[in-house]
């Protein structure tokens, strides 16, 4: 099984966010909990959908991510962008995704 992390766009602003290991949610992904067994995940799975129906959080999914050079990577290149930042101007005090991050 792969390490997974919970993530969601914050319903305030839209930001795409993490759940961390203090239950909060953060702009970092370096900071977010990662489950590494289906028990951890379940527990992701179940916080992911309490935040939802407490209209904390949208878009909630689990990703799958693997760790490289010491940093959390998804596998995927959408979350690879969402957690890098946006690609073109989005919005101010948020910059552009590092190349190297979002590249497979």
């Amino acid at each position: 099984m792969a390490d997974k992390v919970l993530t969601a766009n914050r319903l305030t602003d839209g930001i795409a966010v993490w759940l961390d290991a203090a239950g909060q949610w953060n702009e970092n992904l370096q900071n977010a909990f990662v489950a590494r067994h289906a028990e951890a995940v379940s527990a992701l799975e179940e916080t992911g959908k309490k935040a939802f129906a407490d209209n904390l959080v949208v878009d909630v999914n689990v990703i799958e991510i693997k760790e490289r050079d010491g940093q959390l990577w998804p596998l995927r290149l959408r979350e690879r962008i969402r957690a890098g930042g946006p690609t073109i101007p989005y919005a101010k005090d948020h910059g552009f995704a590092d190349p190297a991050f979002v590249a497979a």
